[in-house]
């Protein structure tokens, strides 16, 4: 597939790793296929996406748009004005940036830039990680061009035809997991003959979660266990504290795992909030899990992911109430069992879907291609905008666009 100059996407999505993930996988793809692609992120400010997707080498402008907090809270009486505002910095991102397809993953921002781009008939995809559609979405689907699902079933949140069930885009490096225990464990500092935990509560962290584990932190040293713990920011600098007295060569606790693909390599059992994306990365992983759904999500969908699992024989749940007294016993069981272990990493195997980036990227690249027509006329008279790499950066310098660049 070629065009006259290089693609243009916009793509946007975040709030939680959740979104933010999914994206950058899906960015990663279709740069893997077309190197010279120029895209551009759209996120909320001061959300965790103006942080990750720098990192990841990408340039993002943030909206000033938030969500609607299930309490009583002053912000709320914002929401529409946000909302308003936010819409239509989209559509002037929109215009000037002109793309050629634009990517919705969910979280705040992804309402309004879907919007404005649907407004002027530019190719979408929105791509849904749960088995309960989130408003962002749900908001868009009857004007986007496709919707790319995780669960079966989603036609009854979604326009049928237009749903395409392809799984949730992973981290690329989540995929060849099987060979790198060894470096795993040595990057961890781990010895080989000793069992391996491996905490994440979400890339926000998990209160429940984190206090299970620090309550029964002892049992786990006792048992000569290595520990990998991912806290969350918010909650890092306590448990870090706490922790100090013990033997910090084998606890490894982060506010947030870079290494991502090492900690799973590394792990012999999981223990997790059920979010897709970390439901669909253990799949892959093909490691024991032990699930604790968060209940302060809508729907309650966390549990139904766990449920999807543990129905097939495929993961363990503990409800998070039941989780401070329950969940370090039930990982200490597990890490100890091989047998059930074993059963569960075989289960687990069969739900994952490897292509699932691979399959979204060829939808993207479907739309492209419907939409351009005879290559030989000029490109304003195809729909499609040309603009080199000097004029892309210049558009993106503008005051109104604001990019936050990564620092080499």
């Amino acid at each position: 597939m070629s065009t006259q100059e290089p693609y243009r996407l916009i793509i946007s999505g975040g709030g939680t790793g959740g979104h933010i993930f999914p994206a950058i996988a899906i960015a990663n793809e279709f740069r893997d296929r077309h190197p010279d692609a120029q895209i551009l992120f759209v996120g909320a400010k001061d959300k965790m996406e103006m942080t990750r997707i720098p990192e990841a080498g990408y340039k993002i402008i943030g909206l000033w748009i938030s969500g609607l907090q299930r309490k009583f809270t002053w912000s709320n009486f914002l929401f529409p004005v946000k909302l308003v505002v936010s819409y239509i910095r989209a559509i002037n991102i929109v215009k000037k940036y002109k793309p050629h397809a634009v990517i919705g993953t969910g979280g705040y921002a992804s309402g309004p830039i879907m919007m404005a781009a649907t407004r002027f008939g530019i190719p979408s995809v929105i791509q849904e990680q749960n088995s309960f559609a989130g408003l962002a979405n749900k908001q868009v689907a009857n004007k986007v061009s496709k919707v790319c699902v995780a669960y079966e079933g989603m036609e009854k949140y979604f326009p049928k035809d237009k749903v395409v069930l392809t799984g949730n885009p992973v981290r690329k490096d989540i995929l060849s997991i099987d060979s790198k225990q060894e470096k795993a464990l040595s990057h961890f500092g781990f010895d080989t003959n000793k069992r391996t935990l491996l905490i994440i509560g979400g890339s926000l962290g998990a209160k429940t979660i984190n206090e299970s584990i620090i309550g029964g932190i002892e049992k786990l040293v006792d048992a000569q266990v290595q520990i990998i713990w991912q806290t969350g920011k918010g909650y890092y600098d306590t448990y870090k504290a706490q922790l100090a007295k013990y033997d910090l060569r084998i606890i490894r606790v982060q506010d947030f795992i870079r290494e991502m693909d090492l900690a799973y390599a590394a792990a012999d059992v999981i223990v997790s909030r059920s979010g897709a994306l970390a439901v669909s990365e253990i799949c892959i992983a093909k490691k024991p899990v032990i699930l604790v759904p968060s209940p302060n999500v809508a729907e309650d969908h966390q549990t139904k992911n766990a449920k999807a699992l543990v129905d097939k024989g495929a993961a363990l749940m503990i409800p998070d109430k039941e989780a401070n007294l329950k969940l370090v016993d039930e990982a200490l069981k597990l890490l100890f069992d091989q047998h059930r272990a074993e059963r569960l990493s075989e289960n687990i195997a069969k739900l994952a879907r490897p292509d699932a980036t691979a399959e979204i990227v060829n939808e993207i690249e479907k739309l492209l291609m419907e939409k351009s027509v005879d290559p030989d006329l000029p490109a304003k008279d195809r729909g499609i905008y040309t603009l080199d790499k000097k004029e892309y950066d210049r558009h993106l310098d503008v005051s109104c666009l604001q990019p936050v660049m990564i620092k080499n």
